[in-house]
Parts: structure tokens; sequence; C-alpha cells
């Protein structure tokens, strides 16, 4: 029985790109594993407390941190839904990572998440995209691809849905066809990504 754990963080519980792309992806998986499980955490509507010194020293004991890195370790697959909120992720997803990653317990080539796959949907109002202007500001899929590979040795993979600030403000509107272009992209690719995982994790 394949395990998914699926994270949001987008503070918006309608409306969101991120949480609609994620939510295609598990649409997806439940049909491919219809007897798998899928264990959520909403970050936006239940944030985890900021890491404190105590938390630090208990690692792994620390009744939260411990339970985070079991969540995480007894997964087969993780999404994350990873909206770009001031160039960068959401606080509340930062937290999160703050908990789980525990030197010497899951940190390392050896760690119990080496391989896994985490597929992020990191969504954003306009576009970084390599040659945009604002290349540079991107600091969403840089900083996990770099944490998640280095701290988990894990298999990154991204969705990005660009734009999606094109329907709502009046001087993206010539952005629109490209912001839809994304956005459709994004649902085939979750639906896609979803199906090989399946067959990958069932094989």
């Amino acid at each position: 029985m394949a395990t998914l754990l699926h994270l949001d963080s987008a503070v918006f519980p309608q409306g969101s790109a991120s949480r609609e792309v994620t939510a295609a992806f598990v649409r997806t998986w439940r049909e491919q594993h219809p007897d798998g499980q899928v264990v959520y955490r909403d970050l936006a509507a239940e944030p985890l407390p900021h890491l404190n010194a105590a938390a630090v020293a208990a690692g792994v004991e620390h009744p939260l941190r411990g339970e985070l890195a079991a969540e995480l370790a007894a997964a087969d697959a993780v999404l994350i839904g990873a909206p770009m909120y001031n160039f960068t992720i959401p606080s509340t997803l930062k937290a999160w990572l703050d908990h789980v990653i525990i030197a010497g317990h899951n940190v390392g080539p050896d760690s119990p998440v080496a391989d896994t796959p985490i597929t992020v949907v990191a969504s954003r109002g306009g576009s970084y995209a390599p040659g945009t202007p604002r290349e540079d500001a991107e600091f969403v899929q840089n900083y996990l691809a770099k944490l998640l590979t280095s701290m988990f040795a894990a298999e990154v993979d991204f969705i990005v849905p660009e734009l999606t600030l094109a329907r709502t403000k009046p001087e993206m509107a010539e952005l629109i066809p490209l912001a839809d272009t994304s956005r459709a992209k994004a649902f085939s690719e979750a639906a896609e990504k979803a199906k090989t995982l399946a067959s990958r994790l069932a094989a």
C-alpha cells in the first residue's frame, strides 16, 4: 500500500493555483492507488510553531519533530504545494522544513528519505523562468531543489504554474494566454507525474 504525504502551504483555501494543482495530482494518485493512503497537512490552516532552542536540543525526541520526521520517512512519495511569496516559500512551509530536518537522524546520503520522489508545485504570480527579467529573484525552485537533495538525497521534481495573477491584474492582461497555457500544462503534468509515480511504486 503506497503512502503519499501531501503538504499545502498557500494562505488562501480557495483560488490558489498550488492547491488546485496538488488536488489534481492527488485525484489521479487516488485513482491509481484506491487502497493507498494520503497523509495530509494544511500548513496554512494549522501552522506549526517556529523551531525553538528546546526543539533543536531535543532533536527527534521532540514530540512534534519526531512525528513529522516519522511521517516523512513513512511516505513512498511526497507532494508539496509551494507558492511563491515575496520571492520565496511561505513561512509555514519553512517551519515544517526546520522541524523535519534533523541532523543525526535523517540528514545525509543514508537518510530514510533518500531517493524518495518529492513533487513540488511551485506556483507564482509572474514568471521567474530563465531568460525573464526576474530570473535572479527565483528562490523557490532553487532553494527547495538544493535543500531537499542536499539534506535528504531525495529525488525532486517541479510543476510550475506561472503568471497566476494575469487574470486579476489589468497590467498583466496581455499575458493571459500564456497564463492559461501554463495552467493547462501544470494540470497535465500533475496527472502524468501522479500516474508515473503510481506505476513506479507498483512495480
